[in-house]
Parts: structure tokens; C-alpha cells; sequence
């Protein structure tokens, strides 16, 4: 999981309860090494907490990792539609009008630019999870669906396939994000190709 201190959506805090003590050492650990690298008995030790303590809260490591993505996305989710909202407010509305899917490229912008990203929780837990991947891969579509929604809501309701537009550019994101992870010059590229992308995307015709 990404850091909890360079992160803008996830705030530090006062220290806090044993069971969020767990999930936040947790949600570092699996972003930034993926959930089968990071042992229970690590998440303990840098938890703080004793064995006892982290079966109480998590009684397995696939429980841990359902409620790591869990308030993953609630935090994304809420950094992200607040990233599309401040940019969609800064926009002239002609632009608005003329180019609705800037705000994602400004949003992706930030994400990559973050010292400790790593590409979508989301698709590297699947990606790890093999067979214990349906209860995952459940809240990872919830996750990309939230993602779909809040890009639509960029568009006007009198877009011609407003949702498959939205879920086109969210596609174009995903995309991005994975190519963003290969170093600098691939971040690059990566917000280049996906500005073009959504620069189509968003010139759709409204309905006659």
C-alpha cells in the first residue's frame, strides 16, 4: 500500500487502535510488496501488536487483505473524486465543453507522481490472488465500476453512450497506470497516450 505520510489520501494520524494499527502496516506492505511477500508475521512486528491481537481483528490473511482494499477504496475513491472536481472547477467552461476528460489526465498526473506509487492496488491483488481471487476480483469491479461512475459524471447526460465512454477512458487509466510503473520516461508516455485517448473519448457527439 502506498506510504501513509506522502500519500494525500491517506492522512496521518495520532495513534490509533490496534486493528487500524494492523490495517494500515498492512495496506503499506501490500502495496508496496504485494500481498504474497508480505507475511502475517511481519504486519505483527511492525503492527506492534501481538498474535493474539491480530486474529482476533483478522482471523486469516485473506480477511486482511479483503479489508486492506476495502478501505483502500473508500480513501481512493474520495481523493479521486475530489481530484476530478477541483480540476473540472478550474476549467474554463468552454473547455468543459470542448475537452470533459481533462480532469482524469490531471488526476493520473498526481497519482503517478506520487514518490511511492505503484500501479492499481486493485489489478495487483487479483493479479496475486489466484485461487482465493473471487471475493477480491469482487471488490476490485466494485472499485473500477466507482472509477466508471465518477468519470461519467464528467460528461453530459446528452453524450452519445455516455457510460461506455466513461468506461472506456476508465480502461485508458488502468492502461496508463501500468506502463506509468516502468520509470520516468514511461510515465510520460503513459500521460501522453492517455491524453490523447481521452481527448477522443471526450470530443463524442451529443445526442441529436
Amino acid at each position: 500500500m502506498v506510504g501513509m505520510t506522502s500519500n494525500p489520501y491517506f492522512a496521518a494520524s495520532a495513534p490509533i487502535p490496534a486493528r487500524d494499527r494492523i490495517l494500515r502496516t498492512a495496506q503499506d506492505l501490500f502495496y508496496r510488496q504485494g500481498i504474497r511477500a508480505t507475511g502475517v508475521d511481519r504486519i505483527i512486528a511492525e503492527a506492534g501488536v501481538t498474535k493474539v491481537t491480530f486474529y482476533r481483528h483478522f482471523p486469516s490473511k485473506d480477511v486482511l487483505i479483503q479489508a486492506y482494499l476495502e478501505r483502500r477504496h473508500a480513501a481512493w475513491m474520495a481523493w479521486f473524486r475530489e481530484a476530478l472536481s477541483s480540476s473540472r472547477a478550474a476549467q474554463p467552461e468552454a473547455e468543459r465543453r470542448r475537452a470533459p476528460l481533462v480532469p482524469v489526465l490531471d488526476a493520473a498526473r498526481a497519482w503517478f507522481g506520487l514518490a511511492d506509487f505503484r500501479g492499481c492496488a486493485f489489478a495487483n491483488t487479483v493479479a496475486e490472488a489466484g485461487e482465493a481471487a473471487l471475493p477480491i476480483a469482487s471488490i476490485a469491479a466494485q472499485h473500477k465500476h466507482e472509477v466508471r461512475d465518477a468519470i461519467a459524471a464528467l460528461l453530459s447526460p446528452n453524450v452519445r453512450a455516455r457510460a461506455d465512454i466513461a468506461w472506456a477512458a476508465t480502461l485508458a487509466l488502468d492502461g496508463a497506470a501500468v506502463n506509468a510503473q516502468l520509470g520516468q520516461a514511461s510515465t510520460d508516455a503513459a500521460l501522453d497516450g492517455l491524453r490523447i485517448l481521452l481527448d477522443a473519448l471526450g470530443s463524442r457527439p451529443p445526442l441529436p
